[in-house]
């Protein structure tokens, strides 16, 4: 099995360029070299994020193998291999584990609204015969299905190479459960811009936000803060990014996100493939306006 310990700080979830409907891999390519150079301690592909409900399972594939090469082993790489269907979340888990990833991680099954001994019976499916570390995808308000505690127990006693979640829920008080329950060993990566110091506060390893695509030195140096218990600075990073955190939710993510990159001349367009769709001459006024006041944004240009 992989080595855990690299599993911390901030994970970016990478955006999925778009050029005239298909995936541009020259520009995801430097997209991660942007990463591999302005301090983000991994990348997470195919989160929510890069819209992977509208990517073929080709494309996601293609670009957990390009994600492998391209960090040549300089970053840490963690592929979402989660889907709807049982089948296809087998196909991109098995793939993600044979290029090599070094984390997988597996959102709850959306849409179905299966009960925890369901999710149980499912991961067991999914992982077996797989020792690369695998992590639950806690995200409800997107999937409309919660994990329990007690389904992390018994996944965490019946799959070795369990190891965590990313924790896209208003809810610290779970965060300190589960750390409480399975040590602080246990990989709790932060799934919420608002959360993100709150929730490193009280145990949580790292983050797997949004924002860390704009600005991802500041969401490394939070991590780091927390880290060597230095929580005054972590807290201020964590102050100085509240605009900026909030802008994430002026609309869907990531449409935000992709108009805001653009700005900022990290991608070429703010394209997207529908039902989602580029920001309105409104969204992008009121975001220019977050940008522009942002110090941070000052010194990325």
């Amino acid at each position: 099995m992989k080595n855990r310990s690299h599993l911390a700080g901030s994970f970016p979830p990478l955006v999925t360029p778009f050029q005239d409907g298909e995936v541009d891999y020259a520009q995801y390519e430097q997209l991660i070299e942007f990463h591999v150079s302005n301090g983000s301690n991994g990348v997470l592909v195919n989160g929510t994020t890069a819209e992977p409900s509208t990517l073929t399972t080709k494309e996601r594939n293609q670009l957990v193998d390009l994600a492998v090469r391209a960090t040549a082993g300089a970053l840490p790489v963690v592929a979402a291999t989660g889907s709807q269907s049982l089948e296809e979340t087998k196909l991109l888990t098995r793939h993600a584990a044979s290029a090599g990833v070094d984390a997988l991680l597996i959102v709850t099954p959306y849409y179905i609204r299966p009960p925890q001994r369901g999710l149980v019976e499912y991961y067991r499916n999914v992982v077996d015969g797989i020792d690369t570390p695998w992590m639950i995808y806690n995200i409800p308000g997107r999937t409309a299905c919660s994990i329990s505690l007690e389904t992390l127990e018994v996944l965490r006693e019946s799959t070795k190479s369990f190891v965590g979640m990313k924790h896209a829920v208003n809810d610290l008080g779970f965060v300190s459960e589960c750390i409480a329950k399975f040590g602080p060993e246990f990989k709790v990566f932060v799934g919420l811009e608002e959360l993100s110091f709150p929730m490193m506060a009280v145990g949580a390893c790292g983050l797997m936000n949004a924002v860390g695509n704009l600005f991802p030195e500041t969401l490394s140096r939070i991590c780091d803060a927390v880290a060597v218990g230095n929580l005054k600075q972590g807290r201020n990073l964590h102050e100085s990014l509240l605009e900026i955190n909030q802008s994430v939710f002026y609309d869907t993510n990531p449409i935000p996100i992709k108009y805001m990159m653009k700005r900022m001349g990290l991608l070429k367009s703010n394209e997207h493939r529908l039902p989602m769709v580029p920001a309105t001459k409104e969204l992008e006024a009121r975001l220019d306006k977050v940008l522009e006041s942002s110090r941070l944004f000052d010194c990325a240009g």
